[in-house]
């Protein structure tokens, strides 16, 4: 897989947006083992944009192991500065499963009761609503009413 190409102007604003960040994955003595390809390639589908440290003195070494993370992650390198490397990949979408026969789920609604006396604070009441339940303007719970359907709409 190819490295992503990016314009002076798009690696100018990535680099400001990773300025705030820690890094998510460190490379230690043994180098870009699989486990950390792995990690990286965990890290980048969460987060997008990652920085990455590497514990070694070696500028050339940490310039391979961006370039070759960037080429096997398909993401684009960022910035090597010191011992940070800064790699972005745009985050996938992911695919909501609509389940058609999901009913509404159980809500947790406040009910507040005033008094008739103005100085007393109001009574707050938690109520759980079930899926086909519904609330009175009084606070209590009653069953949702079933809509009937109109005789002339059921005729076409």
């Amino acid at each position: 897989m190819p490295q992503i190409i990016l314009t002076p102007a798009q690696r100018k604003v990535h680099r400001a947006e990773a300025h705030h960040l820690d890094p998510v994955v460190h490379i230690g003595a043994d180098g870009l083992s699989p486990a950390v390809k792995k990690e990286t390639d965990l890290a980048l589908k969460a987060h997008g944009l990652i920085k990455i440290r590497v514990f070694s003195d070696d500028r050339a070494q940490r310039e391979a192991m961006l370039q070759t993370l960037a080429d096997e992650l398909d993401a684009a390198p960022i910035q090597h500065i010191g011992k940070l490397l800064v790699l972005w990949r745009p985050i996938p979408p992911k695919e909501k499963v609509v389940d058609e026969d999901r009913m509404p789920g159980p809500r947790d609604v406040k009910v507040l009761k005033f008094s008739k006396r103005g100085s007393q604070r109001p009574e707050v009441k938690v109520v759980r609503v079930l899926g086909n339940q519904r609330l009175t303007p009084g606070g209590q719970v009653k069953r949702a009413k079933v809509l009937k359907k109109s005789v002339k709409k059921s005729a076409r």
